[in-house]
């Protein structure tokens, strides 16, 4: 699986413009090929019993005395390994079409094998120093595809700024490793359980919780270090939808899922940590994705909301692990769709990203209109779709463990109702705002296919990992299973306020985008409404708390090091400087001057001695 994409990679890199012709085709064939690996262990580990459904595969002596390099494959690597290749391989044929008048085609689709190569890497890994090379090879690639487009300078700069922040979240993992090792001697998932098993110090499970959900946080973009996601729209919009949607921003919730050893026995701070976390960036996502004009903004406001969700279901623990990563793996599904329908959109509409100046586009992409449609459907909790069977678990079983979590998790379903309502309803309703030169067209069949292939995944899938608890029964192995099993109930407390919510702003968003006019300019707002444009003020924050003091900090330095280090050496050096130019003065370089000297010295030798015979 592993090697597919990256021997993709190492050939369209090394070979470089030989391979423009081909370079994409061989992109694709490499995620494909990777997906039928995946499949076939997959099947493989189905024809297992459950208790051998762990299986290690070791690969070489990594660190001699610290870690072999190896492989594990159970139900939850293989689960994301699937999610990976498969919707991985969808949005690199997307990106046939979506790429095809770019002149560096073929670096992107190298770009993109190395990212599946190394989220793979990820998941698969059996020990956490993997899982970091993994982490960072993601990083990487996230780096090199957000600014893909080099000649924009906001690309750049969203590149250099999701870089950094992610090094703040891989800093928290990286000390995590640190404490591991030195407390338990080992950085093995195996052996790690078996030594946490035997017990440890509440503190040191506590630090190790929280530093694993910092290095969470900078990845999958949870409050606080969610600053970098909106920015990084700036890349091609498939990297929108396979990195900053489908894959890597949900690796921070394999991250707690895998590392459940330290987050657990329930009740323990560093879990509800991580609930809590989660039910902010849901609120704060949701927020922020009720704002915003640019769609593929929108839908990164939409996917934190959704993280959040996962987020809040890991906290939760055996009892919210299936239904968190079941709405991860559909959420994977039904965001990849809409992410892809928008880049369908703006490909009818000359790259533009504004909704204003959309309208009525349903007519004229009927195509790319219904598969948003599911994939709307689906992120709303619409019943029987699949956002409806695993958004809702983990809001049923939050209420029932964390009821004032759950209840804002509630209200977090409702403002999803208007905000996504709204995206749709100022993008395929309405009146036409468009520009004199737009020409919408549906977009070609490489594009539309994928779109089609991942709406049926977002009609389907939910009800087929949730009822009957398949998914819980599946990851059992893995993960544990809790000591209730929860079963789904339509007509819950929870879950009809969740309806009736989602409804009332739907109906909202109607009444103010799909009857009403849109304006073309986007009006001033309330307080609340400048809030949640400017992201919460989260780059204020980082700017006030963080790069004003370190500035101040850089220039404290400078002038130390001018003023103090420099001004030590440069003084001492200039006062031996000074006194060896005056010293220099007494040598003439006369020989009269030296017997001169001479006869003075002696002189005055002569008259000491008597001097001292006197007395």
């Amino acid at each position: 699986m592993i090697a597919f994409p990256l021997l993709g990679a190492f050939i369209l890199l090394v070979f470089n413009r030989f391979t423009n012709r081909w370079g994409h085709l061989l992109g694709v064939a490499m995620s494909l090929a990777s997906f039928v690996v995946a499949v076939l262990a997959f099947f493989e580990l189905l024809g297992l019993g459950e208790e051998q459904r762990r299986q290690a595969v070791h690969l070489y002596e990594f660190i001699p005395g610290m870690v072999d390099m190896g492989l594990l494959i159970d139900p939850l690597s293989i689960s994301f390994a699937l999610l990976i290749t498969g919707v991985g391989s969808l949005i690199h044929i997307y990106s046939i079409g979506y790429m095809a008048h770019d002149e560096h085609r073929r670096r992107f689709f190298s770009y993109l094998n190395l990212f599946v190569s190394a989220m793979l890497l990820l998941v698969l890994a059996d020990n956490y120093v993997g899982l970091f090379i993994g982490w960072e090879g993601v990083g990487l690639a996230s780096y090199l595809l957000i600014g893909f487009w080099q000649f924009k300078p906001s690309a750049a700069t969203a590149a250099k700024k999701a870089f950094v922040v992610n090094r703040v979240g891989d800093f928290g993992l990286l000390v995590g490793m640190f404490i591991m090792w030195t407390t338990f001697g080992t950085l093995t998932f195996s052996q790690l359980g078996e030594e946490v098993g035997k017990g440890a110090s509440n503190g040191t499970l506590t630090a190790i919780g929280l530093l694993l959900l910092l290095g969470a946080c900078g990845k999958s973009a949870q409050l606080p270090l969610q600053s970098w996601l909106l920015d990084a729209m700036e890349g091609p919009t498939p990297v929108s939808a396979l990195i900053h949607a489908a894959t890597m921003v949900t690796a921070g919730v394999y991250l707690v899922v895998r590392s459940g050893a330290f987050f657990f026995p329930e009740g323990s701070a560093q879990a509800l940590a991580v609930a809590i976390v989660g039910a902010a960036t849901l609120l704060a996502g949701a927020i922020i994705g009720c704002a915003k004009d640019d769609i593929k903004k929108g839908l990164a406001g939409s996917t934190m909301s959704q993280i959040g969700y996962m987020m809040l279901g890991a906290g939760l623990g055996p009892a919210g692990y299936a239904f968190a990563i079941g709405h991860l793996i559909t959420h994977g599904f039904f965001k990849a769709d809409m992410f892809l329908g928008a880049g369908s959109v703006m490909h009818g509409m000359n790259d533009e990203v504004d909704m204003r100046k959309y309208g009525g586009l349903r007519k004229y992409m009927p195509l790319t209109f219904v598969t948003f449609i599911v994939g709307y459907l689906a992120i709303i909790g619409f019943p029987l779709l699949s956002g409806y069977f695993t958004k809702d678990g983990i809001i049923e079983t939050a209420v029932h463990h964390q009821p004032v979590l759950g209840w804002l998790a509630v209200l977090g379903a409702g403002i999803t109702g208007f905000y996504m309502s709204r995206m749709v309803f100022m993008t395929f309703f309405g009146q036409k705002r468009w520009a004199e030169n737009a020409h919408p067209h549906e977009s070609p069949a490489v594009m539309t296919l994928p779109l089609i292939i991942l709406s049926i995944g977002s009609i389907f899938l939910g009800g087929y990992l949730i009822l009957s608890n398949t998914l819980m029964d599946f990851l059992a192995p893995a993960v544990g299973a809790p000591e209730v099993r929860p079963e789904f109930h339509p007509f819950t407390t929870p879950g009809l306020a969740t309806l009736a919510l989602v409804a009332v702003g739907a109906a909202y968003a109607w009444m103010k985008y799909g009857k009403a006019e849109v304006p073309a300019v986007q009006p001033r707002g309330s307080f609340l409404t400048t809030f949640a444009r400017r992201d919460l003020y989260g780059d204020a924050i980082n700017e006030s708390l963080f790069m004003r003091p370190g500035q101040w900090l850089t220039r404290l330095a400078v002038f130390f090091d001018n003023r103090g280090v420099d001004g030590v050496v440069n003084g001492l050096a200039a006062g031996i400087g000074g006194s060896s130019g005056r010293l220099r003065r007494l040598q003439t370089g006369f020989a009269r001057t030296y017997a001169l000297s001479i006869l003075i010295g002696a002189a005055l030798l002569t008259g000491a001695l008597l001097l001292v015979g006197t007395i």
